[in-house]
């Protein structure tokens, strides 16, 4: 079932839903379901599941010259959508790259997804390798994400690369997109990038996931100007409790959110991470129950495979 048809058939009731990373290369599929298995209690619709793209690791070699080599630390993002909907019966949703994807290569990934009857993606340019400062689109592959919402969107009408092929079967992705209450980190303005988001939305998207926050009253500013630009479909918003002391600087650097200065005092006066891990808890609980009353259809929680303090949060909620 599609997203959209979830919100749909909720029928106003707000629905719990997460996000797990694949397990390093070397670890098995278990790890995966020991994430999942504390969490279904509360009946999540979907789970996303992210992709991670190719990294650069440089080998000195016995001349002493460095050879470039090829990494992917976390492969299998498409096994465990697969392995999701056949344990769980619910569906299970990738995301997709523009980065390290070719076009031919999103096309494949794609008909292999349509294959496994899985009818949710969430579309992303996706960040620079670690060794690079700015953003490369491979050679012949999508650029920006209203591209590759554009190809996923060509797909679902049929329209392959290949003009020659006759008599093509049309997928039926619904398409999700990540949003920015406080503005990508790379957009020049706050208005810009909605004119962007709203550019996806044409393309062919049909809801937006945020990025996390922990103010409310941003995410709340960000829908209303999403609504006044026009911008109609659902509007999810993303949370992640905080857990360490760690968080404080590691979060606003890496996902260019502002902390609330309540929350960054309670985490300071913290004797020890586990109290710090209980005010994250207590914050989230606020944060969610406030966005309930508001009548958001879904909660998305950011559980990178630690499922403990989500668990907490939504017993209190769900």
């Amino acid at each position: 079932m599609k997203v959209t048809e979830h919100i749909a058939n909720a029928n106003g009731k707000t629905q719990f839903s997460f996000e797990i990373l694949p397990p390093l290369k070397g670890q098995n599929i278990q790890s995966i379901f020991d994430s999942i298995d504390p969490l279904m209690e509360f009946d999540p619709p979907f789970i996303d599941v992210t992709y991670h793209r190719e990294e650069y690791e440089y080998k000195e070699l016995p001349s002493g010259l460095l050879e470039k080599k090829v990494v992917k630390k976390r492969p299998g993002t498409v096994g465990i959508c697969s392995a999701i909907q056949n344990k769980y019966q619910v569906d299970a949703i990738p995301h997709i790259l523009c980065g390290g994807f070719t076009k031919e290569d999103t096309e494949n990934f794609l008909i292999d997804l349509d294959f496994l009857g899985i009818q949710n993606v969430v579309a992303l340019r996706g960040d620079a390798v670690k060794t690079e400062t700015y953003f490369r689109a491979e050679k012949e592959g999508n650029q920006y994400a209203t591209e590759l919402v554009t190809q996923v969107a060509n797909l679902n009408n049929g329209i392959y690369l290949d003009a020659d092929l006759q008599n093509t079967s049309a997928t039926n992705f619904c398409i999700g997109v990540a949003g920015y209450p406080e503005k990508h980190m790379e957009a020049p303005s706050f208005d810009s990038d909605i004119y962007f988001l709203k550019q996806k939305i044409k393309n062919g998207a049909e809801y937006i996931i945020t990025q996390l926050f922990f103010d409310n009253q941003r995410f709340f500013d960000f829908v209303s100007k999403c609504r006044k630009e026009g911008i109609t479909v659902p509007i999810i918003p993303g949370l992640k409790p905080i857990a360490t002391k760690k968080q404080l600087n590691m979060i606003p650097h890496r996902f260019k959110v502002d902390i609330p200065d309540d929350l960054i005092m309670e985490v300071v006066r913290a004797k020890d991470n586990d109290a710090v891990k209980q005010v994250g808890v207590e914050w989230c609980i606020a944060q969610s129950k406030e966005l309930i009353k508001a009548g958001i259809p879904v909660l998305h929680y950011y559980s990178m495979g630690k499922p403990d303090n989500i668990k907490a949060i939504a017993k209190e909620i769900f």
